[in-house]
């Protein structure tokens, strides 16, 4: 089957990919835009930054040179307004748009209309968006490319009966995934054939209602997989290179949650073959800039495509971390037309690090937003901590965008001593005024499989159905309680003991003994030595 993309296609035709950039406009906001803003400050690059109405005061907007509104608050009136962001670069004189992720990121008609208008878009070239955007388009790439794939279909499926006899041939379980999209979005597990029918239509709504289309196809279900995702950079002059592997498996409803590098499933072997694998992928859409193959890695060791996300990743600091390559600087050289090193990365990741999302949620009701003003904020700091955050102290979290605050990330010698700094950092940090994820995390922290690396896809979702993960608030709270019902029986009978021995009543003095230890706790805990996050 002729592939959809030929490697002629790729940005090297673009007129201004050899220039020098003076000045890029980023096409986001939060945390990413705080991120591209700091490399571009790095290079000298003077940096731009678009805003909604609500981001007005963002952290964003205070640190770039220059900042331009952009519409109201709904993201389809301010950042997914392609035309007047483009149109905006034009004016200011911009050299190019880094779309960071999420919005404009992997929409390859944004890339065109950047393209057409002479402004560089930092990522890959719109046809390798297109190849890389639809799954059932992208597995027909693998197979041609010799990249390992789950077995299932390559054609959307026209009605149910076509979904049943698909099924049917592959061998139960399997997976209905919708071809566009991504986010657990359009995906049903159908253990039997009498579940298929309804499990389509299902699909095939719901793939219609978020992507705007309602291909479905079926594939064959791996049980208990890894997530594994190997980290590709690409340039106009053919060279593709893999930075190893992240491993993205502890999810909510597909969702990941924390991110490692280096897998802890990957060994020297596995790694050369997953990259090799990668680099096969990329090659296959002559793909530019950072990019990610993700793959399912089955307990047997088999790996699997899964999709290419054609942008950078939320998770990229980890590779960063053990690679010592800024991602986003290499995204910049690309898109200028400078080759790549071929000698970036040895093959060996340098230590582990860990990434922990923290989004303004609360984990043990059911994950509900926490928007409102951040009243109080104190970021971890030490060996190995790195904080990529878009809010600061009086920050308004809002309603109307993702609700990530900010990416904790630490690097140790070893998985062992990144999560404990993991630990000291979550107790280290302090928010007030919003709820956080960071509970979860100290929960996590406490779980004897995710200590021991023992993860799959399912996992975390598992657990929290299971209510085997505690929030460490409440059992803090608990136990003082216990603590403080036991410390009354002591203090009950110490008195009655004295009171019979003197036959007088006894007080302690002010600030001395057991009391004032115990006040000391309390305010040790009050001005953040120790206690809960909230």
């Amino acid at each position: 089957m002729k592939a959809a993309f030929t490697p002629e296609q790729h940005n090297s035709k673009n007129p201004q990919a050899m220039t020098s950039f003076k000045k890029v406009l980023i096409a986001n906001r939060g945390e990413i835009a705080v991120r591209v803003l700091r490399t571009l400050r790095e290079l000298d690059i003077q940096s731009a930054v678009v805003f909604s109405e609500p981001d007005r005061d963002s952290l964003a907007v205070r640190l770039a040179d220059e900042a331009y509104c952009v519409g109201p608050a709904p993201s389809a009136e301010s950042y997914l307004r392609g035309d007047s962001i483009v149109e905006l670069a034009v004016s200011i004189e911009a050299d190019a748009i880094h779309p960071g992720y999420g919005f404009l990121s992997e929409n390859s008609g944004f890339a065109r209309q950047c393209r057409t208008a002479g402004v560089v878009f930092i990522g890959p070239s719109p046809q390798a968006i297109d190849a890389m955007g639809l799954k059932i388009e992208s597995r027909r790439l693998m197979i041609d490319a010799q990249v390992p794939v789950v077995p299932g279909g390559t054609e959307p499926l026209a009605d149910a009966a076509a979904a049943v006899a698909a099924a049917n041939e592959i061998g139960y379980p399997v997976m209905l995934k919708a071809s566009a999209g991504g986010g657990g979005k359009g995906m049903r597990l159908v253990e039997d054939e009498a579940e298929v029918e309804s499990a389509f239509r299902a699909a095939q709504s719901e793939a219609g209602a978020s992507f705007g289309n309602a291909a479905v196809y079926v594939e064959k279900y791996i049980a208990l997989p890894r997530h594994v995702e190997i980290q590709v950079l690409g340039d106009s002059h053919g060279n593709v290179i893999s930075l190893g592997e992240r491993e993205c498996s502890l999810q909510r409803r597909h969702q990941k949650v924390i991110e490692e590098a280096p897998s802890i499933a990957v060994d020297r072997a596995l790694r050369h073959r997953m990259g090799d694998a990668a680099v096969k992928a990329a090659k296959a859409v002559a793909y530019e800039g950072a990019g990610t193959v993700e793959f399912l890695l089955a307990k047997s060791g088999e790996f699997y495509f899964l999709e290419m996300n054609t942008r950078l990743q939320v998770e990229h600091p980890v590779t960063e971390l053990v690679t010592g390559v800024d991602l986003v600087e290499q995204q910049l050289r690309v898109a200028q037309g400078q080759a790549i090193d071929t000698d970036l990365f040895n093959g060996e990741p340098h230590g582990h690090a860990v990434e922990a999302r923290l989004y303004a949620e609360d984990p043990f009701k059911g994950f509900a937003p926490s928007p409102g003003i951040i009243k109080a904020l104190r970021w971890p700091q030490g060996p190995g901590v790195r904080n990529d955050a878009g809010v600061e102290a009086l920050s308004e979290v809002s309603i109307h965008y993702d609700p990530m605050l900010a990416k904790l990330i630490v690097w140790g010698a070893d998985r062992a001593q990144a999560l404990r700094r993991l630990k000291r950092a979550l107790a280290e940090m302090r928010i007030e005024g919003v709820k956080t994820t960071a509970p979860l995390f100290q929960a996590l922290l406490e779980d004897k499989d995710f200590l021991a690396g023992d993860l799959d896809i399912g996992m975390l979702d598992r657990k929290l159905e299971a209510g085997e993960l505690k929030d460490p608030a409440a059992q803090e709270s608990e136990s003082a309680a216990d603590a403080l019902d036991r410390d009354i029986g002591f203090i009950a009978a110490a008195l009655a003991n004295l009171e019979g021995s003197h036959g007088v009543e006894r007080s302690a003095p002010v600030g001395s003994g057991d009391s004032a230890r115990h006040r000391w706790r309390v305010v040790s805990r009050r001005e953040g030595v120790g206690g809960s996050i909230s």
